[in-house]
């Protein structure tokens, strides 16, 4: 795919790593991109504008306030002019400004009025990345949707070793390209996606029910994430609390033979998460009327199976999404029984999560996920807040499709 005429807008930072982003833009434009910069006051002290401008064959943009342009509101127009805004280097200290949603100068106006995707690219002493207060405004950044490149591990400016190098020119432009083929491949499938999300109630009478501890969180995050993508998704949740996402095509339901009528409604899709907390029995009759208490006999009950959508979305073989995954809530044996389910259900990739953990799973802004796929490969998001665990999770089912595709 191409990357003639996409747009990118860098924002330079002030660091040594900054006379890297001379070698970028010449990368950049010798590929068809048009860029544009913004140069920060402490950036200035090691590249200069005419450097920028020279390169770049634009106007480079310092001050907030400039009367040559301000009639076009610099820090809207510019964000709105580019497909993506990089910041090279960012430091410490640019990391920290961002986390709180400082908007001082330019920059980091431009930066918090952007709709666009933006991407860090950190560069700093290995101690100061390692400290736990960058690293907790890592995981800030991370949470607001902030893409980062790298640090790299390697000998620094500063003579020490370790993590904290700026990545290549290289290793961005190559980013970069991906970060583009993954846009391009969504606009030009047209993909879509249904994710299922919360508890089921089963209904014993018209005041009782048999359900679960699910908020649906982590369902409507995914949901979230997928649509930032580009993909069309189709959120099909059951009872839950949660404020409906914006952009997302929602289908309210009750009971699990609800969740799989409209998932059967919403198909064909090329991809289908099923992160809903299904119940997994119902009764086999419900009741019109309230059992009153004294002639409510629990023996009296039969339970029937629910009708498993993962199970009927892995082996639908007339609609079939092209990735069909789901998650595996356990408490005990966690990657044993959910390998497992994923193989018996033959669906593409498992999410496995500990849901006996405090803190995490239901009821809970946190998570912390295991991501098994059919060839036995495990790989673990660590306990974050659930936006960032779902932000990754749509990374992973986009490089699959692209994958599939490419494999096929």
């Amino acid at each position: 795919m191409t990357l003639k005429n996409k747009k990118i807008l860098i924002i330079i930072g002030g660091g040594i790593a900054a006379y890297k982003s001379l070698d970028l833009i010449r990368l950049l434009k010798k590929n068809g991109i048009e860029v544009k910069t913004i140069l920060t006051k402490s950036g200035s002290e090691f590249v200069t504008p005419l450097s920028l401008s020279t390169l770049t064959k634009s106007k480079t943009f310092e001050n907030l306030f400039d009367s040559d342009s301000e009639a076009e509101i610099d820090h809207i127009a510019l964000s709105r002019w580019a497909d993506v805004i990089l910041v090279m280097p960012t430091t410490a200290n640019f990391m920290s400004k961002l986390s709180i949603g400082k908007a001082e100068d330019l920059a980091t106006t431009v930066l918090l009025a952007a709709d666009k995707d933006i991407v860090l690219v950190p560069a700093m002493n290995v101690r100061m990345w390692l400290h736990k207060a960058t690293q907790f405004n890592l995981k800030i950044l991370q949470d607001y949707g902030y893409l980062f490149i790298g640090p790299e591990r390697g000998e620094m400016a500063c003579g020490e070793f370790g993590e904290g190098k700026m990545s290549s020119p290289r290793q961005i432009f190559a980013y970069l390209k991906n970060y583009f083929d993954k846009k391009d491949f969504v606009k030009e499938r047209n993909l879509k996606a249904l994710v299922t999300a919360g508890p089921t109630r089963e209904y014993i009478d018209p005041i009782r029910y048999i359900s679960n501890e699910s908020s649906g969180k982590q369902g409507y995050e995914i949901a979230i994430a997928l649509n930032k993508l580009g993909i069309k998704t189709t959120l099909i949740t059951g009872p839950s609390k949660l404020i409906s996402p914006k952009g997302v095509k929602i289908k309210k339901v009750i009971s699990a033979d609800d969740m799989l009528n409209e998932v059967k409604k919403t198909l064909p899709v090329d991809l289908a998460v099923c992160a809903a907390a299904v119940t997994d029995f119902k009764p086999a009759e419900k009741n019109k009327n309230k059992i009153k208490k004294d002639k409510f006999n629990f023996k009296s009950i039969n339970f029937v199976k629910n009708n498993d959508i993962l199970d009927f979305l892995s082996k639908n073989n007339r609609n079939r999404p092209q990735i069909v995954a789901g998650f595996s809530a356990e408490t005990t044996n966690v990657i044993k029984s959910s390998t497992q389910k994923m193989r018996k259900k033959n669906c593409d990739l498992i999410f496995a999560n500990d849901v006996s953990k405090k803190g995490i799973g239901f009821n809970s802004e946190f998570n912390k996920v295991s991501v098994i796929d059919q060839k036995g490969n495990i790989k673990t998001l660590p306990k974050n807040k659930k936006s960032f665990i779902a932000n990754k999770i749509a990374q992973i089912l986009l490089s699959k499709l692209i994958d599939d595709r490419n494999i096929n």
